[in-house]
């Protein structure tokens, strides 16, 4: 029994190693949120949210990479673009979605910031 326990665990690791990766991932910081959904290093859209009604709120998708010891900008992937306010029962909170279908390294992240959350950025990490 302890044998056949072994061989399924080591199954299910081989899998786990050998599983497609994908750039589909969600990150929080506070009242923020990124969500990211893609394949591999490609990514086909980014949601933003941000807890909340923010009246004139904007968001803003940014790519970061690690260089030097320090995660630092790269360069703005979007323009800022005005949020829209939803109501989900007693959840209130801003939107704003953008279809990139662009690629990106491995190991970069990308950032959602919105206007009036000085210091929030919620990240997800893009790899194969």
């Amino acid at each position: 029994m302890n044998r056949f326990l072994t061989m399924v665990a080591a199954a299910a690791v081989v899998l786990a190693v050998s599983a497609p990766a994908h750039a589909s991932g969600s990150g929080s910081d506070g009242p923020v949120h990124i969500h990211v959904t893609g394949t591999k290093l490609h990514v086909s859209r980014v949601e933003a949210t941000l807890d909340g009604h923010h009246a004139g709120a904007r968001a803003q998708v940014s790519l970061w990479q690690h260089r030097d010891g320090l995660d630092r900008p790269v360069r703005d992937v979007t323009r800022w673009k005005s949020s829209t306010a939803r109501e989900v029962g007693a959840l209130k909170y801003e939107r704003a979605a953008w279809t990139l279908n662009q690629s990106f390294p491995n190991n970069s992240r990308l950032c959602v910031s919105f206007t009036g959350q000085a210091g929030r950025l919620a990240c997800v990490t893009i790899h194969k």
